[in-house]
């Protein structure tokens, strides 16, 4: 069995990688039958020659090898035929945008495997940049409110180290006595929380948020019902929001009305309902100032982002009672922070903690038979067809 690494070939540049060089040695050292291979690259966090020192081979193709691993979207004039492929697609929500690169995947007669559909027995996802994205996005919101304050100036993300110099650059910042609201409680939400906490902003309540105030920065993170609510308030159950989404609308006015900061990391399905809508910010009640959409879903439930922002330039105001972008320091511009690859600010930690969550929960996989089945759940084409868990995609397929 031979891995390729592919060289990430999509604008803007992404310096990530599936795999760091000891994450390969490890590999090689811990399943046997297997062989590893790294495409050349002059962008990735790590060089040529840190792989080479390893004895890992560095070439300029891949097409002996049995399975291609990448981060982004692989362009569909780099696709090799009859591989099979592992990257983030971003086709499974029928996104228009790479629904050539679907068509082309089939024509190709390429298996396909998304990071974002490698899931457990109960659909929880095993992989992810997701608390990376958590970490940088905690991170920006809280440079943001200084930038737009004037209170202090944090240096941009990707210009430090790890996430350990940004926990360094934002304990010697004096916060006032702020209210964050963080949606999501998965990966990306507990990235953010473990931002928070490590500078020790207080986390509190649901209901003593809502209900007191306080003379340090606080936080609370919810979930989906604590800010959607029923329509006919006939029940308060999970399982009932996922299966009946649309049965179900906001409620997230009520921190609006006592939130500074608003950091949304949720996951949130194509039927739910919208959490920050238009009227909410428009209302004379909404305290809100800034908003790290981290999850960055334009024209989404997050009704400021209306595009998502980039590294070089993460930040851009939102006019409530005209619905348009402004700048940023305009005097009733809401900040928005909607960069939307936000680990590839901490593209060393990013790749090693991606590269052993692959380890642990997928490449026994390979070795085991699948014996859980976590290959075939995730696998969206083989043999120039969808498989049948994803074969809603036809439609979009076909440009229906």
């Amino acid at each position: 069995m031979n891995f390729g690494i592919i060289k990430e070939r999509k604008n803007p540049v992404d310096r990530r990688v599936i795999f760091s060089p000891n994450a390969i040695k490890q590999i090689l050292t811990q399943f046997e039958g297997v062989s590893v291979q790294v495409e050349a690259s002059d962008c990735r966090v790590f060089s040529d020659s840190q792989y080479e020192n390893l004895g890992i081979p560095v070439t300029e193709g891949l097409s002996d090898c049995d399975f291609l691993f990448g981060v982004k979207e692989v362009p569909v004039e780099n696709l090799i035929s009859n591989k099979s492929y592992f990257f983030f697609s971003h086709t499974i929500k029928k996104q228009p945008y790479n629904r050539k690169l679907l068509q082309a995947v089939l024509e190709k007669n390429i298996d396909l495997y998304d990071y974002e559909t490698i899931v457990d027995e109960s659909n929880k996802r095993l992989i992810g940049f997701g608390r990376y994205a958590g970490i940088v996005g905690a991170y920006n919101s809280i440079r943001a409110f200084g930038l737009k304050f004037e209170l202090f100036k944090l240096p941009k993300a990707e210009t430090l180290s790890g996430k350990e110099a940004l926990i360094l650059q934002l304990k010697r910042v004096v916060l006032p006595p702020i209210k964050f609201v963080v949606t999501g409680t998965g990966k990306v939400g507990n990235g953010i929380k473990e931002v928070l906490d490590a500078i020790k902003v207080k986390e509190i309540s649901v209901e003593n948020y809502l209900t007191k105030n306080y003379t340090q920065p606080v936080y609370t993170q919810i979930d989906v019902l604590d800010y959607n609510i029923r329509k006919d308030k006939s029940t308060n159950d999970f399982n009932d929001f996922y299966q009946n989404p649309q049965l179900y609308e906001s409620n997230f006015e009520r921190f609006t009305k006592v939130s500074d900061i608003y950091i949304a990391g949720h996951f949130h399905g194509n039927d739910a309902p919208v959490i920050l809508s238009r009227a909410m910010l428009q209302s004379n009640e909404c305290k809100i100032k800034i908003v790290g959409d981290v999850s960055c879903d334009v024209n989404g439930p997050v009704a400021c982002t209306l595009r998502a922002s980039t590294i070089e330039d993460p930040l851009y105001g939102y006019l409530p009672s005209e619905d348009r972008e402004v700048d940023f320091f305009h005097p009733a511009a809401v900040v928005v922070m909607a960069v939307d690859n936000l680990p590839c600010e901490l593209p060393k930690d990013a790749s090693e903690g991606f590269g052993e969550m692959f380890i642990s929960q997928v490449i026994p996989a390979f070795f085991n038979q699948d014996k859980d089945g976590i290959l075939l759940r995730s696998k969206i084409t083989e043999n120039g067809k969808l498989t049948k868990r994803f074969s809603y995609l036809q439609d979009f397929v076909d440009g229906k």
